[in-house]
C-alpha cells in the first residue's frame, strides 16, 4: 500500500511536470532577459500589424532534415520559427503561418523554388537546403529568398518589410530633384555629339530605384513638390526656389523622409567646367558645389562646402609613369568605416567616394545624429579651391590628421522648421490688374513649425559615388549590357532609399543583437596567454628556422657524382641539428599546450558548474523541503 502511495506520487509529480510546461509553452506571456531584447517586437512592429487589412499567410520553408546541415543554421531556423510565432500572437488572427520542411524531389521543394526560394548548399554531403519564407495576400506574393544568419540582427525589420511589402499594390513614388544627368541630360548629349563623344545615358542607380519606386522628377524652378511623394530624393541642390526650399522642409517635417546628397566638390561639374572652357573659352564656370544652408543650419546640421575632406589611411592608389599614387580625397573605404548598427550600412565591405564633405551636430540640438559612414582617424580636411590643380602628393602634404570625419548620418527626431515665419514671400512684385478684375485674396494654409511625429533624414556629403564610373563596370555580352558591380556604392544607395521608402514603422526598427553571444571571459584569456608566449614562441621559431636551413645547407653539398659528401665533421653536425630540431619542436609544442592551460581549466570550470548547478539545488531544495515538512 505504501509502495503504491509513493508511486501514485511520482506519476502526479511526473504528469504535473508536463503539464507545467505544456501550460508554459501555451501561455501568451513572455519573459525576454536577453541585453537588446532580441526575442521581443519593437513598438513599431505592433503598429504595423496592427494595421493589416486582409489576411496574410506566410509560408516558412525550411529543410530541417537535409544530412551534413550545420548546427548552427539548424539553431537559427528554431529562433526564426519563433520570432515569427510571435509575429502570429501579436496579429491576433491577421497572419497565418504555415510551417514546410521541403524534402527533395517533393511538390513542397518546387513549390518553394517557383515561389523565388534559392537552394543553399550544406557543409557536408553537397545537399541543397531551403531557408526562406513568403508572404501571400490575395494575389500578391513576396518573399525572403534566403534566411542566413549574417543578418539576424535585422531579423525583425526583414520580416516586418516582407509583410508589408506583401500589402502594396502600387508602387511608391519617389521624388528625384538634382541637377546631375542621372536620367541623362539633353543638352550634354547634344555638346557630347558635337564633339563626336557618346551622349550621357542615365545611371544605373536609377534603374536600381525603378524596382521598387516609380520615379517623378522635380525641376529645381518648381515651387511645390508633387502630389503623395512617399520619399523625395535631392541630389547637389543647386539654384532651388525659396519656396521649392519651403516645401522641402514643410515635407520633411509632415513625417515624410529626405534622401540628400550635397557636395563640395562635383566631379562632373568640374570636368563640364573643362568641357566649357575648351568649347566658349569664356564665360563664368559651374558651380562645382551644392548646399543647403537655410534648411541645414534649422536642421541642426554643421557642413562646410569649402571644405573637402582627406584621408591618409583610405586614400585611393593610381598607377602613374611615376609609380603608383594616393590620393587621399579620393576615399576608397573598408568594412570598418560602415556603422553595422544601421540597416542601410550594415553589410557593406566596400565604397568610393570623390572630393567628399564632413557632417557634424550642431552643439546643443535635439536630434539623433547617427553616423553611417566615417573615415579613419588619419583624417583631416582641405580647402576646395586650392585643391583645383595640385598634385595627389602635394595634396597628403596639406592635410593634418585630426580625427575620424562622418560622411553619411541619419538625422531622426522632431525638427524644427527652417521656415518660422511661414512660406517666403514672392520675389518678384505681381503685374498690376484692372480695377474691375479684383483677384480674391487666398486663405494661406498654415504652414508646420515642427514635426508632426518623427521625422527622417539620410544625408550624404559626396554626389559623384552614384555615377556609374565608380560603382559599376558595363560589358557588352552578345549585344546585352552586363553590370557588375566594382563596390557597395549602389548597395548603399538602393538600401538608404528602400529603408527610408517604408512606413514610419519600419523606419523605427532598429537592429538587434546576435543570439550567438560571444564568450568575452574566454576571448580575454586566450589574448592575455597569447601575449604571455608570443615573444618565447616567435624566438624559439626563429631558432628552428635557423637549424632547418643549416640542415638543408650541409644536404645540398655534393660531389661530382650528385651523391652527398659525408665526412664525419659533417656526419655529427648534421646529428646534433637534427637532435637540436627534435627539441625545439617538443618546446614549441609545450608552449602551444601553455596557450591553453588556463582556457581549458576554465572551461573545466563552467562544465561542473553547468553539470552540477541543478542537481545541488535541486537537492538544496530537497532537504529544505524535508526539513520543512518534518517541522
Amino acid at each position: 500500500m505504501k509502495f503504491g502511495r509513493k508511486s501514485l506520487v511520482i506519476a502526479l509529480l511526473f504528469l504535473g511536470l508536463v503539464l507545467v510546461n505544456y501550460l508554459a509553452s501555451s501561455l501568451p506571456v513572455r519573459l525576454d532577459l536577453t541585453a537588446e531584447s532580441i526575442y521581443s517586437l519593437s513598438a513599431g512592429t505592433k503598429a504595423m500589424l496592427g494595421k493589416i487589412e486582409e489576411p496574410v499567410t506566410l509560408e516558412f520553408y525550411a529543410s530541417k532534415d537535409t544530412g551534413g546541415l550545420p548546427i548552427f543554421y539548424k539553431n537559427y531556423c528554431e529562433r526564426v520559427q519563433e520570432m515569427i510565432r510571435q509575429y502570429v500572437r501579436a496579429s491576433h488572427g491577421k497572419l497565418v503561418l504555415s510551417v514546410i520542411n521541403p524534402g527533395p524531389d517533393t511538390p513542397e521543394e518546387e513549390r518553394a523554388t517557383a515561389a523565388g526560394l534559392t537552394p543553399m548548399a550544406a557543409t557536408k554531403g553537397g545537399e541543397q537546403f531551403l531557408f526562406g519564407l513568403v508572404a501571400i495576400q490575395a494575389d500578391q506574393q513576396k518573399v525572403i529568398a534566403a534566411l542566413t544568419p549574417q543578418r539576424e540582427q535585422f531579423l525583425e525589420y526583414d520580416l516586418s518589410q516582407l509583410i508589408y511589402n506583401v500589402q502594396q499594390t502600387e508602387k511608391r513614388k519617389l521624388g528625384l530633384l538634382t541637377s546631375l544627368p542621372l536620367q541623362g541630360n539633353g543638352l550634354d548629349a547634344q555638346m557630347m555629339a558635337m564633339m563626336g563623344q557618346q551622349p550621357q545615358l542615365s545611371q544605373f542607380v536609377t534603374s536600381e530605384w525603378e524596382r521598387s519606386f516609380q520615379l517623378i522628377k522635380v525641376e529645381a524652378s518648381a515651387t511645390n513638390l508633387p502630389a503623395d511623394l512617399d520619399v523625395l530624393a535631392v541630389i547637389h541642390p543647386q539654384n532651388l526656389t525659396p519656396k521649392l526650399q519651403f516645401a522641402i522642409d514643410q515635407f520633411l517635417l509632415s513625417g515624410k523622409p529626405v534622401f540628400l546628397c550635397v557636395d563640395p566638390s562635383s566631379l562632373y561639374f568640374k570636368r563640364q567646367g573643362r568641357m566649357h572652357a575648351m568649347m566658349s573659352g569664356n564665360g563664368p564656370p559651374p558651380n562645382v558645389s551644392s548646399d543647403l544652408p537655410v534648411l541645414l543650419n534649422a536642421y541642426g546640421i554643421t557642413y562646410d562646402s569649402q571644405q573637402i575632406v582627406g584621408d591618409l589611411e583610405n586614400a585611393a592608389q593610381f598607377q602613374a609613369p611615376t609609380g603608383v599614387l594616393r590620393n587621399p580625397v579620393w576615399l576608397k573605404l573598408r568594412r570598418e568605416s560602415f556603422s553595422d548598427k544601421a540597416l542601410p550600412t550594415a553589410l557593406l565591405k566596400s565604397a568610393v567616394f570623390i572630393e567628399a564633405g564632413s557632417l557634424t551636430p550642431q552643439a546643443g540640438s535635439t536630434l539623433t545624429f547617427t553616423p553611417l559612414i566615417q573615415t579613419s582617424t588619419q583624417t583631416g580636411e582641405i580647402a576646395s579651391m586650392p585643391l583645383q590643380l595640385a598634385q595627389p602628393e602635394d595634396i597628403a602634404r596639406q592635410i593634418t590628421p585630426n580625427g575620424k570625419k562622418t560622411i553619411a548620418a541619419l538625422v531622426t527626431g522632431k525638427f524644427k522648421s527652417a521656415f518660422p515665419d511661414g512660406a517666403p514671400k514672392d520675389l518678384v512684385k505681381p503685374e498690376a490688374k484692372p480695377a474691375g478684375d479684383t483677384p480674391i485674396p487666398a486663405v494661406p494654409k498654415a504652414s508646420l513649425k515642427e514635426s508632426s511625429n518623427t521625422s527622417t533624414l539620410l544625408i550624404v556629403a559626396d554626389s559623384d559615388w552614384l555615377f556609374d564610373d565608380y560603382s559599376v563596370r558595363k560589358q557588352e555580352i552578345f549585344g546585352q549590357t552586363a553590370v557588375e558591380p566594382l563596390n557597395d556604392n549602389l548597395a548603399f544607395a538602393s538600401n538608404s532609399v528602400e529603408f527610408l521608402g517604408g512606413s514610419q514603422d519600419l523606419i523605427s526598427i532598429r537592429g538587434k543583437g546576435n543570439s550567438l553571444r560571444p564568450f568575452t571571459v574566454v576571448r580575454q584569456m586566450e589574448i592575455e596567454a597569447q601575449k604571455k608566449y608570443q615573444e618565447r614562441l616567435t624566438a624559439l621559431d626563429a631558432r628552428l628556422q635557423q637549424v632547418q636551413t643549416k640542415l638543408t645547407e650541409l644536404r645540398g653539398k655534393k660531389n661530382t657524382g650528385n651523391r652527398l659528401v659525408a665526412t664525419p665533421e659533417m656526419a655529427k653536425a648534421i646529428e646534433d641539428f637534427q637532435k637540436q630540431s627534435t627539441v625545439m619542436r617538443a618546446e614549441r609544442r609545450e608552449i602551444r599546450r601553455s596557450l591553453r592551460e588556463e582556457i581549458e581549466r576554465l572551461e573545466n570550470r563552467l562544465l561542473v558548474i553547468n553539470l552540477l548547478a541543478a542537481p545541488l539545488l535541486l537537492g538544496v531544495f530537497g532537504l529544505w523541503f524535508h526539513q520543512t515538512r518534518r517541522k
